[in-house]
C-alpha cells in the first residue's frame, strides 16, 4: 500500500518533464491523479502513461474557464482534494532592454495568476489534512542575466507560499514549495534556438552545479511525493531546494 492510497490529487502542467514525473510518482503511491495541459493530445499520452487511476482534463491555468472546469470534474468525482501540485508556468530569455509589457504579462499571467487562481478556484475542494505544493525555482533567491522576469515570477511564488501556509493553517492545509534548479526537461531544452544551443545551455547550466550535473524530473517528483505524503506533517511555508547544492554552495 502506498503512502497516498485513498488520497486524490491534481497536477497542473502535467504532460512533460517535472509534471509528468510528479503524476507518474503520485499515483504510484496509490492516489487517484488530475492531470491538466494544454494540448489534449500530450495529455491523452500522459494519462495512457501513468499506468494508474487517473483523468486528464485540458486547460490552461491563465484562463479562469478552464479553471473553473477542471474544479467542477473535480467535485464531480466526490472525494474533495488531498494534493494540489501547482506546477504549471514557463518562462523565456529576455534582457532588461528587451523586456516587452507581453513578455511581462505572460510570464506573470501564468506563473504567478494562474498559481494564485489555480489554488483560490480548488480551495473549497481541499479536504483536512491537504497539502498543497508550489513550484517555484532556485532562481527566487540567485540573479539570473536576461531571466529577470521569470525570477521574479518565481520570488511572488515564494512569498504566496508564506503568506497562504499562515493563512490556512487553521483549515489544517499545509503548503510548501519545491525550488528546482536545472532540470533536464524538454521546457529547459526549448529556451534556447536550436539543438546545438539547447546542449550549449544545458552543458552550461550543469557546470554551475556543485554536482555537475542536470536534475531529473525524478528526482523532484520524489519531493513531490514526500511532500504531499504524512512524512511531512509538521511542514509549512517551507521551500526545498533541489538544485544538486546550485543556491546553497
Amino acid at each position: 500500500m502506498g503512502q497516498l492510497t485513498g488520497r486524490t490529487a491534481l497536477v497542473t502542467g502535467a504532460t512533460a518533464g517535472i509534471g509528468l514525473a510528479a503524476a507518474r510518482r503520485l499515483a504510484a503511491e496509490g492516489a487517484y491523479v488530475f492531470l491538466t495541459g494544454r494540448r489534449q493530445q500530450a495529455l491523452d499520452a500522459a494519462v495512457a502513461e501513468l499506468g494508474g487511476p487517473a483523468t486528464g482534463i485540458r486547460a490552461d491555468v491563465a484562463d479562469p474557464d478552464d479553471l473553473v472546469r477542471v474544479a467542477d470534474v473535480i467535485r464531480e468525482r466526490g472525494s474533495g482534494l488531498d494534493v494540489l501540485f501547482a506546477n504549471a508556468g514557463g518562462g523565456e530569455f529576455a534582457a532588461l532592454g528587451e523586456i516587452t509589457w507581453q513578455h511581462y504579462a505572460d510570464t506573470f499571467n501564468t506563473n504567478v495568476g494562474g498559481t494564485l487562481f489555480t489554488v483560490q478556484t480548488v480551495l473549497p475542494l481541499l479536504n483536512p489534512g491537504a497539502s498543497i505544493i508550489v513550484t517555484s525555482s532556485n532562481i527566487d533567491v540567485k540573479g539570473a542575466a536576461a531571466f529577470s522576469v521569470y525570477a521574479a515570477s518565481k520570488a511572488a511564488l515564494r512569498s504566496f507560499t508564506r503568506s497562504w501556509a499562515a493563512e490556512l493553517a487553521g483549515r489544517d492545509i499545509r503548503v510548501n514549495s519545491i525550488a528546482p534548479g536545472p532540470v533536464a526537461t524538454p521546457g529547459l531544452s526549448g529556451l534556447a534556438p536550436d539543438p546545438a544551443a539547447a546542449q550549449q545551455l544545458l552543458d552550461n547550466l550543469a557546470a554551475g552545479v556543485p554536482m555537475k550535473r542536470l536534475g531529473r524530473p525524478e528526482e523532484i517528483a520524489d519531493a513531490v511525493a514526500f511532500l504531499a505524503s504524512p512524512a511531512s506533517s509538521f511542514m509549512t511555508g517551507a521551500e526545498i531546494y533541489v538544485d544538486g547544492g546550485a543556491s546553497q554552495i
